[in-house]
Order: structure tokens, then C-alpha cells, then sequence
């Protein structure tokens, strides 16, 4: 016979302890990796701004210039409540933030929104979902990118190391370019006469121009360290029409994350980013405080003819010393940049950017291919519009087309087109896969170069996966086009100068470790191949991000279809989705 006796209480509170942790602990494993919710305030309002001796009244966020760090981590919800108080029409995008099934956020106007009209409010509600790194955000209307932008640094999951030695501290810096006048009164010259718009006066290294500049010795920016310290710094090309060399003297740089994505770690001495593109770095300064003060240097990198901004945005690397010896009688080393036209350095430097590619952060490239797409960029002539006289040849205007098709905005935003079914007179699905005709496109153009215009977009099947060649053409000029593709990241599996051959490029193209990017560049009469998965459901534009061209009409979007699953299908629009 049993003893009888009653279980005892450390055996009931062991079983009560055993089953209780059953119920709590998957949520202490969920709640270990869920995300928090973040609030932002955004006040569009205009500032006083002073560079280059003159003052201006810009459109900023909250005053700032450049606009607030929005930092975050992997899986947190964002909430930006955009409050617009000036006269402008205004918009905001999250340049490389995925938007999983969240279009709306997405922020292109009249792409997936109308515009936050002034006096308006509307809130950008998204969440960071499998992505971490450097990342911005900027206005995307007109050219009010120019000042109203700034960081995105998205932080790894709680506990979760980066794939390199953590840094001593971390630096944003953001290049940004400058102009006197004031840039909606550039861009709507330009669009009356069918020219150029007038070139940038500076650029600027986190808002400031440096000593190169008039009167803008006080307005330079300085990166004080401390020596045998690793410094993270997050770099950011948010200039409107031009590439940028970057370097610090006497220094090298390890190149660990571009468009917030891990790559395999190299080391160079001068970097090159497009506008729109991100790229981590780590500087690790010199193990004693040299004498010495070292210049940060920002140029352009120019692959066409048109003219530029030569001018150079410079910063300062100071260190830390325990010498009396005053900064300003140290030596100051300089960088030795790239020439503006050095197309060599920066095809090299291109092709060393490689995903990390191991199981912790794998290159999920797609190996086969649903649909293919032939894609020419390049730049050409349309007629002037009635009751107006252009510049152009033969009373035409500059216009810049994809598959020679320049985009016409709506009136009504896209996605809303799309989720409502009233796409009937807002846009069609017949944008071209090919060229309309076929000509020798990095050789010699053809007699007519007029192109068509419209607003046509091409329709996806969701899931499917795209393999897209952009090819730039040599029409009016060859020059290198920084793509990006809002909704996606893609990889850039392909490459190379002249017209791409169906036939012998595809066999070399790397689909084990290419670059996964938001934003690549297409060479200056030359081809690049990309491949993404559509998983995203949703309307997503894809255009140069030289602001120039996408005025002229270098743009289009891809209507990405509901999938059957319930994670497969868009949100419908929030309530304060603001009206055309």
C-alpha cells in the first residue's frame, strides 16, 4: 500500500512552476524579440538658414537641417506623425525600408499618396521587419529632398552582436548639396525653358560645406576621436544629382554594410556613393594621437558630359591630445581623390561589394526566373507644350525615359488607383518589357529621339521573380544612372560596358554572393542585371535618383498583386491617408 501521504508543497509548486512556465515562457521568447512602438513628431516648417554668406528660408523637419535621426531597431513599429505648416505640398519616404504589405507609408506623392497638403497631418506607420543597418529618409516631391532629410539607423535585435568588432562609438554622416537659390525656383525654370536646371553651389558634409567655401570656415564639420578607438560611421549620399567620392586623410576604411546589408568586409581608402545609396564603415583611428589634423573629403564622380558642381565639401578628423599644441598650428593632411571622371576606380570599387552570404545572413538570390525585362535609360526630346516656348532643339525639351517611355504623374495617387480598382483613366499595365525598337544603344543614336510619354506601369503576379537588365543609352549622353527600387531589395548579379549579349553575359553572372542593394548604379553607356523576388504586394516606383532626370521623366512603377494568403494581400488605407 501507498503511504498516503499528501504531495508535498516543493512538488506541487515544482509541477505548478513547470506548467506556468509553459504558458509564460513563449512569450518571454516572443517578447525577447518583438520590436517596441516609436513616436516621432515631424513639423514640416521653413527655417532661416545661413551658408555661402547668404541666408535663406528653407522647408525643413522640426528646424533642423539636416532633419532628426530616426533610430530604431530590427522589428520596432515606427509612428511619424507629419505635421505640414508650410505652403508646400509635402510627402516623406523611407529610402530602403522595405514597407512589408505597408505601401502606404512608402511616401512617393501621388505614387502611393497624395501629398499632406499645408495645415494637413497624416502619420507614416510601418515596421522594420528583417532589416538592420543605415538607411534615411527624405521628401519625395518635387526637389524638397534638397534640405528636408535625414538618418535612419536601424540597430540589431537586443543581444544581437554585428558580424565585426563593436564600435567604440557611431557617427553619422550625411552629404547633402547646396544651392543659393531657392531649388523649387530651379527646377520650375528649368521645367519652363526644357533646359538643364542650374548646377549646386557646395556640397555639405552633415549640413556644412567646409573651409573650401566662402565664409564657411565656421561651417564645417569635425569628428573628434579618441586614438586605438573603432569608429563606426554611417555614411549617407542624400545629394540631388551627383555621385560622391569620399576619403579621410591618412586613413584607410573597412567597408562592412552598403544599403543596409552586410557585406563581406575591404578595405579602401576613398569610397563612392550614388545618391540614395548607404554605406557602413569602420575607421580605426591611430593607436597615439598623431600631430596632425586630417581632412574628410567629399567630390563628385561625373561618367557624362553635362556640367557640374566641381566643387569639394571637406570636414575635419581631430584627435584627441593630451599636447598644448593648438589645432589650428598642426598640419593639415589632405586626401588624394579619384579624378571627377575616373570611371576605372569606380567600376572596381563597385565590384568588391559582395554579400556577407553565410547562414546568419544569407544572399537569398533567386536562381531561376519568371519573367525578364529589358529595360533602356538614357535621356531624350520632347515637344514643348502649348502656349510655351523651350530651348531645346527645334523648340523641344530636354526629357529623360524608360524603354522610352517618360513618365507622366497622375493626378491620383497609384496605389490608391490599384487598391480600389479605379486604375481606368489613372494608368495602364502595358509598360513595354522591351525597347520599342532596337538600336545600337551605347554606340551611335538614332536620327529620331523623340520619345512617348505616359503613365504605364508593369502588373506582377505576387511571388514572382524578376530578372531586370537597365541598359543606359547613348542618346544626347552617356551617364551613369543610380536606380532605385522602392518596396525591395535586389541583387545586383550582372554588369559591364557596352550592350548587354543576351547570350554571353548571363553565364558570368555571380547568383551566389552579388550585392543586395535599393539603389545601383547603371554604367555610363553600360548595363547592369538585377534580380528581387515580388513578394511585397503593393505599387512600387523605380527611378534615377539624380532628382534631374527624375523630373525629366526617368521613372515608372511596378503594381506587385495580392498574393492568396492572408500576409499575401496590401492593408487597406488608413483612415488619415490625406486626399487628393
Amino acid at each position: 500500500m501507498g503511504s498516503g501521504l499528501p504531495p508535498s508543497s516543493a512538488f506541487l509548486g515544482a509541477i505548478f512552476f513547470a506548467l506556468s512556465a509553459f504558458w509564460v515562457f513563449p512569450q518571454l521568447v516572443i517578447a525577447k524579440h518583438a520590436g517596441i512602438t516609436r513616436h516621432y513628431k515631424f513639423d514640416i516648417k521653413l527655417q532661416n538658414v545661413t551658408r555661402l554668406c547668404q541666408t535663406k528660408s528653407i522647408v525643413t523637419v522640426n528646424g533642423q537641417f539636416p532633419g532628426p535621426r530616426i533610430i530604431a531597431r530590427e522589428g520596432d513599429r515606427i509612428l511619424i506623425k507629419v505635421v505640414n505648416h508650410v505652403q508646400n505640398n509635402i510627402t516623406l519616404h523611407w529610402h530602403g525600408v522595405r514597407q512589408l504589405r505597408s505601401g502606404w507609408a512608402d511616401g512617393p506623392a501621388y505614387i502611393t499618396q497624395c501629398p499632406i497638403q499645408t495645415g494637413q497631418v497624416y502619420v507614416y506607420n510601418f515596421t522594420i521587419t528583417g532589416q538592420r543597418g543605415t538607411l534615411f529618409w527624405h521628401a519625395h516631391i518635387s526637389w524638397l529632398r534638397a534640405t528636408v532629410y535625414g538618418p535612419i539607423v536601424i540597430l540589431p535585435k537586443r543581444h544581437v552582436p554585428y558580424p565585426f568588432p563593436q564600435p567604440f562609438k557611431e557617427v553619422p554622416i550625411i552629404f547633402g548639396e547646396w544651392w543659393k537659390a531657392d531649388t523649387e525656383t530651379v527646377i520650375n525654370q528649368a521645367t519652363q525653358t526644357g533646359l538643364a536646371p542650374n548646377i549646386s553651389d557646395a556640397y555639405t558634409i552633415n549640413g556644412l560645406p567646409g573651409p573650401l567655401y566662402s565664409c564657411s570656415a565656421k561651417d564645417t564639420f569635425k569628428l573628434k576621436v579618441k586614438p586605438g578607438k573603432t569608429y563606426l560611421i554611417r555614411l549617407i549620399n542624400a545629394a540631388l544629382n551627383n555621385e560622391l567620392f569620399f576619403s579621410i586623410a591618412n586613413h584607410s576604411l573597412t567597408v562592412v554594410e552598403a544599403d543596409a546589408v552586410y557585406v563581406k568586409p575591404f578595405k579602401t581608402k576613398t569610397l563612392l556613393l550614388t545618391p540614395g545609396q548607404t554605406t557602413n564603415v569602420l575607421l580605426r583611428t591611430k593607436s597615439k594621437s598623431p600631430n596632425a589634423t586630417f581632412v574628410i573629403a567629399a567630390r563628385p564622380y561625373v561618367s557624362g558630359p553635362a556640367a557640374f558642381d566641381n566643387t569639394t565639401a571637406t570636414g575635419l578628423l581631430e584627435y584627441e591630445s593630451s599636447s598644448s599644441v593648438s589645432k589650428a598650428k598642426l598640419p593639415l593632411l589632405r586626401p588624394v581623390l579619384p579624378r571627377f571622371n575616373d570611371t576605372s576606380f569606380a567600376t572596381n570599387y563597385i565590384k568588391k561589394i559582395r554579400s556577407l552570404a553565410t547562414a546568419k545572413f544569407p544572399a537569398n538570390v533567386p536562381q531561376t526566373v519568371n519573367r525578364r525585362f529589358f529595360f533602356t535609360v538614357g535621356l531624350g526630346l520632347r515637344p514643348c507644350p502649348q502656349n510655351q516656348t523651350c530651348q531645346g532643339p527645334n523648340n523641344t525639351m530636354l526629357t529623360a525615359a524608360v524603354n522610352n517611355v517618360s513618365f507622366v504623374q497622375p493626378n491620383t495617387a497609384l496605389l490608391q488607383a490599384h487598391f480600389f480598382n479605379k486604375s481606368k483613366g489613372v494608368y495602364t499595365t502595358d509598360f513595354p518589357s522591351n525597347p520599342p525598337f532596337k538600336f545600337n544603344y551605347s554606340g551611335t543614336p538614332p536620327t529620331n529621339i523623340m520619345v512617348s510619354t505616359g503613365t504605364k506601369v508593369v502588373a506582377l503576379p505576387f511571388n514572382t521573380t524578376v530578372e531586370l537588365v537597365l541598359q543606359d543609352t547613348s542618346i544626347i549622353a552617356a551617364e551613369s544612372h543610380p536606380l532605385h527600387l522602392h518596396g525591395f531589395n535586389f541583387f545586383v548579379v550582372g554588369q559591364g560596358f557596352g550592350n548587354f549579349d543576351p547570350k554571353k553575359d548571363p553565364p558570368k553572372f555571380n547568383l551566389v554572393d552579388p550585392a543586395e542593394r535599393n539603389t545601383v548604379s547603371v554604367p555610363a553607356a553600360g548595363w547592369v542585371a538585377i534580380r528581387f523576388l515580388a513578394d511585397n504586394p503593393g505599387v512600387w516606383f523605380m527611378h534615377c535618383h539624380l532628382e534631374v532626370h527624375t523630373s525629366w521623366g526617368l521613372k515608372m512603377a511596378w503594381v506587385v498583386m495580392d498574393g492568396k494568403g492572408r500576409k499575401q494581400k496590401l492593408q487597406p488605407p488608413p483612415s488619415d491617408l490625406p486626399k487628393c
